[in-house]
């Protein structure tokens, strides 16, 4: 199951540069990640400041 980036997001970018697969991406309110090339890595969970993204 792919991760997702809840409203919590502030858009600071940091998960889009360190995500493996560049799977993420700035959406209209916040980043969004694709979950068709999403590996489940957990890289950007890791490193998001807000704790906006989970599995």
């Amino acid at each position: 199951m792919a991760y997702t980036i809840s409203d919590a997001c502030i858009s600071c970018a940091a998960c889009e540069s360190e995500c493996p697969t560049n799977s993420i991406s700035e959406g209209a309110e916040h980043f969004v990640i694709d979950a068709d090339s999403c590996i489940d890595c957990g890289v950007c969970a890791d490193v998001c400041p807000t704790g906006a993204i989970t599995a």
